[in-house]
């Protein structure tokens, strides 16, 4: 047996999040049926972080065993052949073998940090072209105001206050490596990286971080939400269409190809 990743790219306007469902409209279960056509034979997958419906990816990372000796390239190509659009597979290694199965590659556990993007279009009127793909506000938003504050939000927290509901991570505490927001015109960027999220983790923390911006709140809010611990006294849940997964890191000695995707060119 051999374990192969894969780097997936998605657009997920059309599907209903990533992990498999009944009735099959997410992201997985087209990517499997596609690995099903090409190899023809059923392969499970498993990947580096489950994405809500509507939320995108520019470089998901899934791996899965196999008997099939092809070429990497001819399992991009071969995949991509019977994949939709909105989905495409990026690139394909195969990984170094392990001396025991607690020492193989894991596209969720071997990750070392994730990192997602929020993109937010900050103008008075909405625009139909960007539906679907960043999030929206008419409130102008104050950069500086946000960055001040981010910064107790740095290091290793108790994120219980930015947590969904049904959340199924064993602890709330992770340890956020960076957050980062920059305007771009009228663009605004957000940019997150931690060793893990929890569920709906990123898009509380930007409709919080938009209630300071406008001015709602004060600069010292976000710290004091942390300290709460209570997920009732912050921002509702912010809309997906602006949220995406960008880099997963793993240990060079994976071999895994480094894209550093921009998703400000495509706008």
């Amino acid at each position: 047996m051999k374990r192969i990743a894969l780097g997936v790219q998605y657009n997920g306007a059309d599907w209903l999040g990533y992990q498999i469902q009944p009735h099959g409209q997410t992201v997985q279960n087209k990517l499997e049926e596609a690995i099903e056509r090409f190899a023809c034979v059923k392969l499970g997958t498993t990947c580096a972080g489950r994405t809500d419906a509507g939320v995108h990816a520019l470089n998901q990372v899934v791996h899965f065993d196999t008997e099939l000796d092809r070429a990497e390239h001819a399992w991009v190509r071969g995949i991509n052949a019977f994949l939709p659009e909105s989905i495409g597979v990026r690139w394909a290694r195969y990984l170094p073998e392990a001396p025991s199965p607690e020492q193989e590659f894991h596209s969720r556990f071997s990750a070392r940090s994730r990192t997602y993007h929020y993109l937010l279009y900050n103008h008075q009127v909405r625009s139909p072209l960007l539906a679907g793909r960043t999030g929206f506000t008419h409130w102008k938003l104050d950069v500086e105001r946000m960055r001040e504050a981010v910064k107790p939000l740095i290091g290793t927290h108790d994120f219980t206050a930015f947590r969904a509901s049904m959340c199924q991570a064993k602890t709330p505490v992770k340890e956020m490596q960076m957050i980062e927001i920059e305007r771009h015109g009228d663009m605004i960027l957000f940019t997150l990286r931690a060793n893990a999220f929890l569920h709906h983790m990123v898009r509380n923390l930007v409709g919080s971080l938009v209630y300071v911006g406008q001015g709602r709140e004060n600069t010292g809010w976000m710290g004091e939400l942390l300290a709460g611990k209570d997920r009732t006294k912050a921002a509702p849940t912010f809309m997906p269409d602006g949220l995406y997964l960008s880099k997963i890191e793993y240990d060079a000695k994976w071999g895994l190809p480094h894209e550093e995707p921009s998703i400000l060119p495509a706008f």
